[in-house]
């Protein structure tokens, strides 16, 4: 079953000078037409869930009372660093479904990495610092992209199959899951047009 609110959708096919594979091109408009910029559209299908593994090695730090980056994408599985790289206390928490947890007042390095075991969306703040906020996105697949100044994302050479298309985007309200949407490619490339509804923030 496809999670989340369903978007609505236009496509369009072009010929493709691969016959082995072809190119997914996705354009993400606001509620009013325009585009979006930033917006991450994650590409899943049963193959690519099946190849995609825990990342290792990833860190959220915290500096000049900021989080370092502001948004990270992780695999199911993947555990993330917390650093305070401060000269000031933090107290790093989520309490978003996807994951819930607390760092307590700290500088430095915790000793334990926060594993993200669960798909969704994870938003941070500090207890100390109202102002730092950021994002983990926690998905089962690999591939995905940002789009540009015009909305536009690429997802080059991909084989034949039908394709979930998560979206997601800093505007959404808290706690509002990703937006989906399905692409079915063929041998030509696919450019399909992804309008999020009225229940985004935008």
């Amino acid at each position: 079953m496809v999670k989340g609110r369903i978007v609505s959708a236009l496509c369009a096919c072009a010929m493709s000078s691969s016959i082995w594979a072809a190119d997914i091109q996705i354009t993400v408009l606001g509620s009013g037409g325009e585009p979006l910029e930033n917006a991450v559209v994650f590409l899943k299908s049963d193959a690519l869930i099946k190849q995609a593994k825990p990342q290792t090695g990833v860190t959220m730090a915290q500096q000049d009372r900021a989080f370092i980056p502001g948004l990270q994408v992780v695999t199911k599985g993947s555990a993330i660093s917390f650093p305070n790289q401060d000269d000031v206390r933090h107290h790093v928490y989520s309490f978003s479904p996807a994951k819930t947890f607390e760092l307590k007042l700290y500088i430095g390095k915790p000793k334990d990495p926060v594993v993200f075991d669960q798909e969704g969306i994870v938003e941070l703040g500090c207890n100390i610092h109202d102002t730092m906020l950021a994002w983990v996105l926690v998905t089962n697949t690999s591939v995905y992209g940002k789009t540009d100044a015009n909305g536009l994302v690429t997802f080059s050479g991909q084989p034949s199959d039908t394709y979930d298309v998560d979206v997601w985007h800093r505007s959404f309200p808290y706690g509002a899951p990703f937006e989906t949407a399905q692409v079915a490619l063929g041998k030509t490339d696919v450019t399909q047009t992804i309008r999020l509804d009225s229940g985004s923030s935008f």
